[in-house]
């Protein structure tokens, strides 16, 4: 899949995605103190699933109502050591193919996801 990773993203799992095969862009190394409506604008020409821990997202795809045919993944985990947490992302990007098109929020039990029109 094609993913555009936030700045709050760790490390560790941009670099695993990509050794799993993923087409990854990070905030970090390209977008970095861009805004939000920058990112998503990339993500959208770029037909990229957004991976986030900002909310802010979730008010630009639907408060603001700006088309958002990519898709968006934010985390809201609870606390605990980054390698276990970048364990968990992991684990829930790959726990499914069908994000594109959807604003999907991931909680340490469960993932809840709400389509994007």
């Amino acid at each position: 899949m094609k993913f555009l990773l936030d700045e709050n993203i760790p490390l560790s799992v941009i670099r695993q995605l990509r050794e799993r095969g993923h087409d990854v862009l990070s905030a970090k190394e390209s977008l970095r103190a861009e805004n939000d409506e920058i990112v998503l604008e990339r993500a959208q020409r770029e037909s990229r699933v957004v991976v986030t821990q900002d909310k802010d997202f979730g008010e630009l795809a639907f408060r603001k109502r700006l088309p958002s045919s990519c898709g968006i993944i934010l985390f809201r985990l609870s606390g605990g050591a980054p390698d276990d947490e970048a364990r968990r992302m992991l684990q829930a990007i790959e726990s499914r193919n069908d994000w594109t098109g959807q604003f999907s929020v991931i909680r340490d039990a469960f993932i809840r996801m709400r389509p994007l029109k």
